[in-house]
């Protein structure tokens, strides 16, 4: 019998058909779509792809945690006191 390995495991780890893999395969193609219509952009960055968003609270909202490091993510806070 002629085969070859599926080595793709973090989408389609758990289908238990073809039709399974596609049908995810379609909702995270629809899911692509819909963040590149809301202004994510693909970056390349020293050989790893990286989801981006210039606007920080649209990727939180989407639910996203920012991976760039803490020094990078702090946010001055005015000192309110009158």
């Amino acid at each position: 019998m002629s085969y070859f390995t599926w080595k793709e495991a973090g989408l389609t780890s758990d289908c238990a058909s073809l039709e399974a893999m596609a049908y995810r395969f379609e909702e995270a193609a629809s899911l692509m779509r819909r963040m590149a219509r809301e202004g994510f952009r693909l970056e390349q960055n020293m050989k790893k792809q990286r989801i981006t968003h210039p606007d920080p609270d649209v990727f939180e909202a989407w639910g996203f945690i920012s991976e760039e490091p803490a020094f990078r993510q702090l946010t001055l806070i005015p000192d309110l006191k009158v």
